[in-house]
């Protein structure tokens, strides 16, 4: 049985499709450069970014604790082996004497939930190209195989591996840049649930110690 207008419908569909292909083959080029730059990014912060362990958190929350005022306290801080992030974040706390126990609280939440924010807008770039790198791979194989096979019925073998090359090209670029960007992010959520985890212990710290004084 024909559809009426069935061929307009098939034409349609396939101006559609083959007009995806470029923008497509320009998002995955994108992607890559843009999982090359977080890379390099990823080896810098890995590089440069300060190493705390359990012990100097543990050491640095004993501080603040035996500290006999907020002077004292402030000095433990900002003698710390802990990210100059976190440092000021610390200090911030410690320097709301002045604030109700309730509003000091609800003001170093506010700096925690500042800094899961900023943590989460540095994945998002590499978390998008995880998920849609891989599909847009699979649609830049797709795309040129319609082409490939139409040739392949006229004859025409190298219109057919011209048509090959873009799709595994594309598979290739997309699976790729899909799995580094998986690779960064996972690294970088390690190191940044750790950086949040401290940071929560030792405001924690913070704002029982100024309770107390």
């Amino acid at each position: 049985m024909t559809i009426p207008g069935g061929d307009f419908l098939t034409t349609g569909l396939n101006l559609i499709s083959q007009s995806l292909l470029i923008p497509v083959v320009i998002i995955l080029l994108v992607f890559v450069v843009v999982v090359v730059i977080s890379l390099g990014g990823l080896i810098y912060e890995y590089t440069s970014r300060t190493k705390v362990s359990v012990d100097d958190v543990s050491n640095l929350i004993l501080e603040i604790s035996d500290s006999g005022s907020v002077d004292s306290m402030k000095s433990a801080i900002a003698n710390s082996p802990i990210p100059k992030l976190q440092k000021d974040i610390l200090l911030k706390i410690a320097s709301t004497g002045n604030m109700s126990p309730n509003t000091r609280e609800a003001f170093a939440r506010k700096l925690i939930e500042n800094e899961e924010g900023l943590t989460d807008k540095s994945l998002e770039i590499t978390d998008i190209i995880t998920r849609i790198g891989p599909t847009l791979g699979l649609m830049g194989t797709l795309i040129p195989l319609g082409t490939g096979l139409a040739a392949l019925g006229s004859g025409d073998v190298n219109t057919l591996s011209e048509s090959l090359i873009v799709a595994f090209d594309t598979t290739v670029v997309g699976i790729g840049s899909g799995a580094l960007a998986y690779v960064i992010s996972k690294l970088r959520n390690r190191w940044y649930e750790e950086y949040l985890s401290n940071l929560d212990v030792l405001s924690d710290a913070v704002l029982d110690f100024m309770a107390k004084h």
